[in-house]
């Protein structure tokens, strides 16, 4: 019993992430892209946290099991949010429920830019693009 209890405190112990601080002053673009790009900044199976740039739009889509809270850093954009549209700026939070379907449409000259937390892990697998 003492063996199955010290295998199981390695094991959670081994399965703690390491913290993490992230200057948002210094998240920069890396690579030319057409109009969205990501980086994964952190993940583990209760979050993944993005960094993601927007130079036109992002479709209309919604996520089948997971609830994502958009922190907009730089730019402005027109957002869908179920039936409504919002204005959203620099320093506005986004909470978006699962199963609500929204749309991004970038206003300004500069991309958006915002910090994304998606909760549980995101694999990309439920979400659903709507024609």
């Amino acid at each position: 019993m003492r063996r199955l209890l010290l295998l199981i405190v390695i094991f959670c112990v081994t399965q703690i992430a390491e913290a993490q601080f992230i200057d948002i002053d210094t998240m920069q673009l890396i690579d030319e892209y057409d109009n969205v790009t990501s980086k994964k900044l952190y993940s583990d199976s209760l979050v993944t946290t993005f960094e993601i740039w927007v130079k036109k739009e992002v479709p209309l889509h919604k996520h089948a099991y997971h609830t994502e809270q958009v922190i907009v850093l730089e730019g402005e954009a027109n957002m869908r949010l179920g039936e409504e549209w919002k204005i959203i700026k620099a320093g506005d939070i986004i909470i978006i429920p699962v199963g609500t379907l929204h749309q991004v449409i970038v206003t300004s000259l500069i991309p958006l830019k915002v910090l994304s937390i998606q909760a549980p892990e995101f694999d990309g697998i439920d979400r659903v693009i709507i024609k």
